[in-house]
């Protein structure tokens, strides 16, 4: 048995070591909703599945509880499938493996799911207690919020009952958020004609161990991002050494920080010993420039069989340029709120091969303006170098409210039950909050959950001593709901 089994509360921690037993990587949700559906069916509450995919389950009001408002429960069902180099882990089929190191709760050399199966776990636990008192409750559990959002940008009007909107998907305890950013999946391509391998030899060249991160939540932390730091040395090598690009992987995840790339180089048998040298050289100036952020950097040189085929000159100079320009990173801060990151772009995936390249940008901003501004700065940057630019998955910010009723509560009932005061905050991060509110405007919402760090990263941890306090607030909440 898993040792988090025996962790307080028990609902919450039962039901999320059964959640990490079931594959949900962002884009193959077909074992997590069949899950859901039969728990549901288990615990004899009103669960389907709509045409977006998401999940929805309903409980009715407890005896004498049936005038209050309705309350959603929401959380996403999928994970970010980020694991360390050396994991042998299949996100499609294997199960997540957890241990416990210093009061906090770690897959092993994988992401934990944590970001959002704790949210899911808190809705199963409060379906299957028949003990609790509520008014009427629906969980709202969405589909591949990771890559886009997508189970709540088709969610359905008319498909929702309640008044009330508790997003369980915010990650420090003791804060509610009540505002978030807007974000949009930013797509360059471009396509040519390769050529043949006139050089001598070939390398790759390999850099990883960042620290990668949660591309909104960490964007503040200075984080090195692998595409723009390998890019100096690609530059570099090509400008002193001669040499020719055959290809370049780096990022795997929209809305990841990089933390590895990797790039095939060609070129003089004499000129192999210069480029190593050159690349332990931008290894100790990374360390310099990070010294206090990234202590596990690696960038070495390894031999790599000779491709037959390479970048054509000028397109390989004219990509190599756009991403060295390529914005990445803070573009603003929030002038009401300068502690909060208001947009930033980042620079997540760059695949390019003898034929083709591929780079994925995901920008966000707490301002459909300054939205629109950095995409088009981005697009102009690869716009000068012919490339094809496609914009999709693009959702508004959450504007905070902070009169709100249900946000009142929190802040009451937390008070009371911590001897202090919670701290309400807008975060850079995206939540579904504002497409829900697009499609519900009448809803009154805020985000809460107890404390995760490092998400989408293979550090990403849980601190087991929010976990019992999160759960009391949330049963005492619900049980203090007003009328309608």
């Amino acid at each position: 048995m898993s040792e988090i089994r025996n962790l307080s509360p028990e609902a919450l921690w039962r039901n999320f070591d059964e959640l990490t037993k079931v594959p949900r990587p962002s884009g193959h949700m077909e074992k997590i909703q069949a899950y859901l559906l039969d728990f549901a069916k288990k615990v004899g509450v009103e669960a389907s599945v709509d045409v977006a995919g998401n999940v929805i389950m309903r409980k009715p009001a407890s005896p004498g509880y049936e005038n209050r408002k309705g309350v959603i429960l929401q959380a996403h069902m999928d994970m970010v499938p980020q694991k360390s180099p050396d994991s042998k882990h299949n996100f499609e089929t294997d199960p997540i493996e957890t241990h416990i190191t210093d009061g906090w709760v770690y897959a092993n050399n994988t992401t934990l799911g944590a970001d959002d199966g704790i949210g899911v776990a808190a809705i199963m636990g409060i379906m299957e207690d028949k003990t609790l008192k509520h008014g009427p409750i629906e969980g709202l559990i969405t589909k591949d919020e990771e890559t886009g959002m997508f189970g709540a940008n088709d969610l359905p009007k008319g498909e929702l009952n309640g008044d009330i909107l508790m997003n369980i998907d915010s990650e420090t305890w003791g804060k509610f958020v009540i505002g978030s950013a807007g974000g949009i999946d930013i797509t360059s391509t471009l396509e040519y004609k390769e050529v043949e391998n006139d050089q001598e030899t070939a390398v790759k060249v390999t850099l990883k161990g960042f620290r990668g991160g949660h591309s909104g939540l960490e964007i503040n932390e200075g984080r090195a991002n692998a595409n723009k730091e390998i890019v100096r040395l690609v530059r570099k090598a090509v400008v002193e050494l001669g040499a020719r690009l055959a290809s370049w992987q780096g990022g795997n995840m929209r809305n990841a920080i990089p933390f590895k790339a990797e790039v095939v180089l060609a070129l003089a048998n004499d000129k192999v010993a210069a480029l190593k040298k050159m690349v332990e050289d931008q290894r100790q100036l990374i360390e310099s420039e990070f010294k206090t952020i990234e202590k596990n950097v690696e960038f070495f040189v390894e031999d790599t069989e000779k491709p037959s085929t390479l970048v054509p000159t000028e397109i390989q100079d004219n990509l190599i340029n756009a991403i060295y320009a390529c914005h990445n990173g803070i573009v603003r801060m929030i002038p009401a709120y300068p502690n909060v990151v208001e947009t930033s772009s980042n620079l997540a995936i760059v695949n390019i091969n003898a034929n083709k390249a591929d780079i994925k940008i995901l920008a966000r901003s707490s301002r459909e303006d300054m939205k629109d501004y950095v995409v088009n700065q981005i697009k102009s940057c690869f716009d000068m170098v012919g490339m094809k630019t496609e914009l999709s998955g693009s959702y508004s910010g959450w504007d905070p409210n902070p009169e709100s009723e249900i946000l009142n509560l929190l802040k009451k009932v937390y008070k009371e039950l911590n001897g202090e005061e919670a701290i309400v905050q807008v975060d850079h991060a995206g939540l579904e909050c504002s497409i829900i509110l697009g499609k519900y405007p009448h809803l009154d919402v805020v985000s809460l959950g107890p404390t995760i760090r490092s998400p989408h990263t293979a550090t990403e941890r849980f601190e087991i001593a929010t976990a019992k306090p999160f759960w009391d607030l949330l049963l005492k909440t619900l049980e203090e709901i007003p009328a309608k």
